[in-house]
């Protein structure tokens, strides 16, 4: 389907271009100076002692949970109101999901339903910062403390975002996050661990570069590792994306508060809601339809106008491949099943116009007003 709106659009200018072009020329395209400059400067924005720059947002996510050493027999808890690779890190190292409910206000893991959650088995908590809201990190910080329990944050979708005036990346034993192309800066493809445990960055680097040691030669290898490394070029593109991170957050902010402004007036749709002791980092745009309005039929008619939107999230308990690993069950998790029922991503990036949000809009009153009349009608008993 041919999109007149795009739904995400990454932020290069020429100084992204010639960044990576310098590195082609250069012919040292990977394990050279961009990565380790690139990593130094996450580490000051961030606040963090270490930063070990990867593949991918999964790639970070798996080496924090490697690193840790949970497995078999282990159980963590999460929510499942998030992106496949929440869970599959777990399955990997052969961990168990134990999927909890979410707040019905941020979207975010509810504390009191990880407290519900906890056995004799539980060895860790991952907090996902999800759309870029941060979590409630005091609240579970206090919860892990109390319990014992490790405590991983799945930042990807949250760089920049903050808790209470302090940088997400700085809760729990380490943090994720993911530079792909729709994220607020990307490298293309690419993520990064962070953590203030020297520790788990000795080791993040050993996996990331298929178990070698940092003092080895190149083919001795201490351990089983993967192949995570991130790439010069991308590592390149990252450092020059950094430096206009502010400008990027203003601009994602700026087209929020456009949406929510229009969003107002407009009847059976809840804007994102914010907690007032946080700053957004805004991933995406994800609205809430009311109860009664038939997501699949606003979805086709702003699909009709080119208009393009997602369905986020599917809840990770329900689809058909973890069936075998969880006890999580259709009915189990009622916010995250109501929530993920009813919501949708609109076209959200940098570069969004004020004229794009008004007719994305526009269309989407419509389309909801046309659903909304259809279930009343349908509500109407025959005489």
């Amino acid at each position: 389907m041919m999109e007149r709106i795009r739904m995400s659009y990454p932020e290069i200018d020429d100084s992204d271009v010639q960044a990576v072009v310098e590195v082609l020329r250069s012919g040292t395209l990977s394990l050279g100076t961009k990565i380790v400059a690139f990593e130094n400067a996450i580490c000051q924005y961030l606040g963090m002692q270490h930063a070990v720059a990867v593949s991918s947002g999964t790639a970070a996510l798996h080496m924090i949970v490697r690193s840790l050493g949970l497995g078999p027999g282990d159980e963590v808890i999460l929510p499942s109101f998030s992106f496949a690779a929440s869970v599959n890190v777990l399955l990997y190292e052969g961990a168990k999901p134990v999927f909890c409910d979410i707040e019905s206000r941020t979207f975010n893991l509810d504390p009191a339903s990880v407290e519900r959650k906890i056995t004799s088995r539980t060895r860790a908590i991952l907090v996902v910062d999800v759309f870029g809201h941060p979590a409630d990190w005091e609240a579970l910080q206090e919860i892990a403390a109390r319990n014992n329990l490790l405590l991983i944050a799945d930042s990807c979708e949250a760089f920049g975002a903050e808790y209470r005036g302090r940088k997400v990346g700085q809760f729990g034993n380490a943090a994720a996050f993911s530079f792909y192309p729709n994220k607020p800066m990307t490298t293309g493809e690419g993520g990064v661990l962070v953590t203030n445990d020297s520790e788990i960055a000795r080791l993040a680097r050993c996996l990331r570069n298929q178990g070698r040691s940092e003092m080895g030669s190149w083919l001795e290898h201490e351990r089983l590792g993967f192949n995570y490394r991130l790439n010069e070029m991308s590592a390149a593109l990252g450092l020059s994306q950094l430096q206009r991170i502010g400008s990027f957050l203003a601009a994602r902010k700026r087209v929020a508060e456009l949406y929510t402004e229009r969003l107002r007036i407009v009847p059976s749709v809840q804007s994102p809601r914010v907690a007032e002791d946080v700053r957004m980092s805004w991933f995406v745009y994800v609205i809430t339809l009311d109860e009664g309005i038939d997501r699949t039929a606003v979805v086709a008619a702003l699909q009709e106008r080119q208009i393009p939107v997602r369905c986020y999230f599917s809840p990770l308990h329900l689809q058909g491949y973890l069936s075998k690993y969880t006890d999580c069950r259709a009915g189990d998790l009622p916010v995250t099943e109501s929530v993920a029922k009813r919501t949708l991503a609109l076209p959200f990036h940098n570069r969004l116009s004020k004229d794009e949000v008004n007719e994305v809009v526009d269309a989407l009153e419509e389309a909801v007003s046309r659903s909304y009349s259809k279930s009343k009608n349908q509500m109407v008993p025959k005489a």
